[in-house]
């Protein structure tokens, strides 16, 4: 049972090594130096035979289901929003559900078409002129983003905001590091948006980029036309990484100065998950497309004259030499890319912005109930879409825990990020809120940070 799916004998092994001249697996990394190897056993439990195995992912899923009927006020990230049923009919249809990267358009109009669409949405959403077919997640979308950036000023230095997701920082670090490119911090004022002046004053002539949020982690609301002036002022890229669902009210990022704009669009059509897997999209200007990471689809005539789709300006390191590549992502999420597709459709403009303003008015309601609510604060008096933070007399663990015995997912702790925000939660209300719901919110934290 152990090898159900890699059924090697020792036997089978032993014939592998012999037809390699080697007599172990340790001897496949010879070429690799020692020093830059791994030189411990990774930190994980043994593996389990089948039906173990089983037994264990059953009792996780017996754990979760009594969270299927909890009321969730948890965002941070990753958004309990409504998911058409259309999306499912479509995700498990078996030319999209088990198809590969189109390499071959003549048997691959289908997704290419697909793909396409999204990338038209995600133009049109954004502002910007041209997409590329998705990327992972927001982190690294926002992360290939600056990097293209530090190549294409070859000013190697990016300054982000503070009020930028952490999870999308230390990605761009992670990446930052491999590329000798520099990440400088900035802060965020009392209004819970980016320190201007501090902004100002970080951003140099050698600054290639410099990356807001819109909403930001906060939910608060940056001012992108001052932003763009600071940058553009030391020739900077200026790269927003935006929450899709809240462009359906704000002012599309490309109409405000943004050179990059990247984000999330597990909003559309994505469920909540474990946090993944997401679907990232990255929409430039055309002067910069050729930059771009990742592919992108286009559309063109075949020699009769017939509208097809074909894969172009694949500027990855498979397809030319390494040191000429733009970025090594190897693959996109073009099922889930076809899952936001198929939300956005069945939506249609005038949906998303109706969602989009029920985000907008539910979040407003919840922030005054919980502003009235004697024991709590809430902190950031800037604009916010769906999330705002509120300051707790008490641990956030503890009020959450608290919220859960109560049938209810709390808000993020953000202490856990920002140290200096001990004590704050983060909450997320969605079109799928109701009144009664976050009355019921305010009802029990009011009793919580009482007791």
């Amino acid at each position: 049972m152990r090898y159900r799916y890699l059924p090697q004998t020792d036997q089978d092994k032993r014939e592998m090594f012999e037809a390699l001249g080697i007599n172990s697996i340790e001897e496949l990394f010879t070429d690799i130096p020692k020093e830059v190897r791994f030189p411990r056993e990774l930190n994980i439990s043994e593996a389990l035979n089948e039906v173990d195995h089983v037994r264990y992912f059953s009792a996780l899923s017996n754990k979760n289901a009594n969270f299927t009927t909890h009321v969730n006020f948890l965002g941070a990230g990753a958004y309990q929003h409504y998911i058409p049923s259309t999306v499912n009919h479509m995700l498990l249809r078996g030319e999209f559900f088990t198809a590969y990267t189109p390499y071959q358009p003549e048997i691959s109009q289908g997704e290419l078409q697909a793909i396409f669409e999204f990338q038209t949405m995600v133009c049109e959403m954004t502002g910007m002129e041209v997409a590329n077919s998705s990327m992972y997640d927001g982190a690294t979308s926002t992360a290939e983003a600056a990097m293209m950036a530090a190549g294409h000023t070859n000013k190697a230095r990016v300054v982000v905001s503070g009020a930028v997701h952490p999870e999308y920082r230390d990605v761009l670090t992670t990446y930052a590091a491999g590329q000798s490119v520099e990440v400088v911090t900035v802060g965020y004022t009392q209004a819970g948006v980016t320190d201007l002046a501090a902004l100002e004053a970080s951003v140099t002539d050698g600054t290639g980029a410099v990356i807001v949020q819109y909403p930001n982690f906060f939910g608060s609301i940056e001012d992108l036309a001052a932003i763009k002036k600071i940058a553009a002022d030391k020739g900077a890229l200026f790269i927003v990484a935006s929450n899709p669902v809240a462009l359906g009210v704000l002012e599309a990022p490309g109409k405000l100065g943004a050179d990059i704009v990247t984000g999330d669009m597990q909003p559309f059509g994505i469920p909540v998950s474990f946090g993944g897997p997401h679907c990232g999209y990255f929409a430039t200007t055309s002067k910069l497309m050729r930059k771009m990471p990742g592919r992108i689809v286009g559309q063109t005539k075949d020699e009769e004259g017939k509208r097809g789709f074909v894969l172009t300006l694949q500027a990855r390191e498979q397809h030319i030499r390494r040191e000429k590549a733009t970025s090594n992502i190897c693959s996109n999420q073009a099922l889930l890319a076809l899952a936001a597709s198929v939300t956005m459709t069945a939506l249609g403009k005038q949906g998303v912005q109706e969602m989009a303003m029920m985000n907008l008015q539910k979040a407003h309601y919840a922030k005054q109930a919980l502003a009235n609510t004697a024991g709590l604060e809430v902190v950031f008096n800037s604009p916010t879409f769906n999330e705002f933070v509120v300051k707790l007399p008490k641990p956030v663990k503890d009020v959450n825990t608290a919220l859960l015995n109560a049938g209810i997912i709390g808000g993020y702790d953000l202490g856990l990020d920002y140290p200096e925000l001990a004590n704050h939660m983060l909450i997320a209300v969605t079109e799928l809120r109701t009144k009664a719901e976050i009355d019921t919110l305010a009802q029990e934290l009011e009793a919580i940070v009482r007791a």
